[in-house]
């Protein structure tokens, strides 16, 4: 109204328009719907414009429906070029689209939202990043939420995990609900998953029905799903993230430590699904939940005992393992728990020393087992005879002789100990010293070098370690300009100046 009445004052488009801020063409085409109304005349039809895809928009409504609206333009571009289509790639691309988006509006899934009963289902599902695999379980009432790392994927480690956030919910739901897990399924018959063995006894122990979500069907767990890309985005991002700036490896304890943190802190904060806080709703669903078995199911490998070998050390798996030497010939425990051995004293029950599993062949040896670090070997002479002993006494410098000679095989080095002795009482015991030194540093080890060195005596020359740089005045040279030597026209006929 506000157009209008600017035009009936003004009496013009242009300055109605100018006054309201809009264009002209708006302010007449306002302005004759008004008078068309008021004069009750309908106006015109609107007059459908023409495309340049008209003629091929049948044939790409056909091709998706029967892609279910995932073919690309990209894919039906040539089609469309065949059948004489002429037009753009863009206004192909919006054909495509619009084709797309009218097929999804009458071929909508409808689903409605899940509703969860209390105590009803706890839905797990795996998930890799930064080299780990991250567990993720979530009760369905409460949103109560659990995450754990670990290095597989086992049937093992899946059950392992299973009971620890059983353990932390406190009460068993009646039913566990996976994806098809290869490690706990055993086959499938009539799209229905038939559970391992090994996962029904279990299940069976803990009191819960095993379940497992159809194929390719979003409906069933899409809970965790949720929780899943929540965990790599809140949790497993900023800790990989964090470690590879600092230049380090995430390992399994350093991860489910960061783990059992972030799931104390999710779960005591409002769920924007639910606006409760998960810890809270647990306690009024914990009293739905079946009780926890009295006794503790023993999952994967069974524990070993093993004998104390005299190196402080116990095999397993074809490695070694060190344990402090106070249990030297006694019988330990080995048991394996989130790929690391766990050395058990017997008699007490202590976790006396504990390893990552290392690969077989190899050793696993911590110093703190051991009264001293391991000492490198010797190899110093040993004197037995007297003519040794009388020559190593003499110090460092003979040791080096000994050691030198027996390398370049010098297989008479017994006999001329008594003939270097002798040098010594002959020439004195420093003299004896020096040459040995002088033999030692030019690589000369047999006797007759050292003879030849104490007969020069002081007249050898001795070597000096590189000084500085030598820095001398040269004396100037005369110069002669470079005019001197110019070719004259005079001097080229032949005629001296």
């Amino acid at each position: 109204m506000d157009i209008i009445s600017a035009y009936h004052q003004l009496g013009s488009y242009r300055a109605a328009a100018d006054e309201c801020g809009t264009t002209h063409k708006t302010v007449k085409r306002i302005v004759d719907k008004f008078e068309a109304d008021q004069a009750g005349v309908a106006p015109p039809p609107r007059v459908q414009r023409e495309h340049n895809y008209d003629a091929v928009a049948e044939l790409v409504a056909v091709r998706v429906e029967k892609s279910h609206a995932r073919i690309s333009a990209k894919r039906l571009l040539p089609i469309a070029r065949t059948a004489g289509y002429g037009g753009s790639d863009r206004n192909f691309r919006r054909l495509v689209a619009e084709s797309k988006r009218l097929w999804r509006n009458t071929n909508h899934r409808g689903r409605r939202p899940a509703v969860w009963t209390p105590g009803e289902y706890l839905v797990i599902d795996w998930a890799t990043v930064g080299g780990l695999h991250l567990f993720c379980a979530v009760l369905a009432y409460s949103r109560w939420r659990f995450a754990a790392f670990a290095t597989d994927e086992k049937a093992s480690t899946t059950m392992a995990l299973i009971a620890e956030a059983l353990a932390a919910i406190g009460g068993v739901p009646h039913k566990v609900l996976a994806d098809r897990m290869g490690c706990l399924k055993a086959g499938v018959v009539a799209n229905l998953v038939i559970p391992t063995p090994d996962y029904v006894r279990f299940a069976t122990h803990y009191g819960f029905a095993p379940d497992f979500c159809h194929a390719a069907d979003p409906e069933s767990k899409g809970i965790v799903e949720n929780l899943v890309g929540y965990a790599q985005r809140d949790l497993a991002v900023p800790l990989f993230t964090e470690a590879e700036i600092a230049g380090r490896v995430v390992g399994v304890q350093e991860a489910n430590t960061a783990a059992r943190k972030w799931c104390v802190e999710v779960n005591a904060r409002v769920h924007s699904e639910i606006c409760e806080v998960p810890e809270q709703r647990l306690l009024a669903e914990r009293e739905l939940l079946r009780p926890l078995p009295s006794l503790l199911l023993q999952i994967g490998p069974p524990p070993v005992t093993r004998k104390v070998d005299r190196l402080s050390c116990v095999r397993f798996a074809s490695a070694r393992y060190s344990v402090p030497t106070r249990l030297i010939g006694t019988t330990v425990r080995l048991v394996q728990s989130d790929g690391r051995l766990l050395i058990v004293e017997q008699s007490t029950g202590e976790v006396v020393a504990e390893h990552d599993l290392a690969v077989p062949g190899t050793s696993s040896v911590l110093d703190e087992h051991y009264p001293r670090p391991r000492q490198a070997p010797s190899r110093q002479p040993r004197p037995r005879t007297t003519a040794e002993q009388q020559f190593c006494a003499l110090g460092e410098n003979a040791e080096k002789f000994l050691i030198g000679a027996a390398a370049i095989g010098n297989s008479r080095l017994g006999s001329e100990l008594e003939v270097l002795l002798a040098l010594g009482a002959a020439h004195g015991t420093d003299a004896l010293i020096a040459a040995l030194n002088r033999a030692v540093a030019f690589k000369r080890f047999r006797a007759t070098d050292v003879r030849s060195i104490l007969a020069a005596g002081a007249g050898a020359p001795q070597p000096r370690a590189a000084g500085d740089a030598l820095i001398l005045d040269l004396p100037i040279a005369p110069t002669r300009s470079l005019d001197a030597y110019k070719v004259s026209p005079a001097a080229e006929n032949g005629v001296t100046p």
